[in-house]
């Protein structure tokens, strides 16, 4: 990640299978897929096209990529 822009983390999959999502350190939400992440990223002011497809180099995917969705 560059020290640039927002620092955006999504955490791995919870025991229900969501990702919580921090932007600057703050809870914005826990994501259920992809969709999700951009719409927070939306709601935090972050341009969501310059997140997609999965946000490489904008989001730190922690335990697993953005195709890991589910139960761990």
């Amino acid at each position: 990640m560059t020290g640039d822009g927002p620092h955006v983390v999504v955490r791995p999959p919870d025991e229900h299978g969501g990702r919580r999502v921090h932007v600057d350190g703050r809870s914005v939400g826990i994501a259920l897929g992809p969709a999700d992440v951009l719409e927070f990223l939306r709601r935090a002011g972050i341009d969501p096209d310059e997140a997609a497809p999965y946000g490489e180099g904008l989001i730190d995917w922690q335990g697993g990529g953005p195709a890991e969705w589910g139960r761990p």
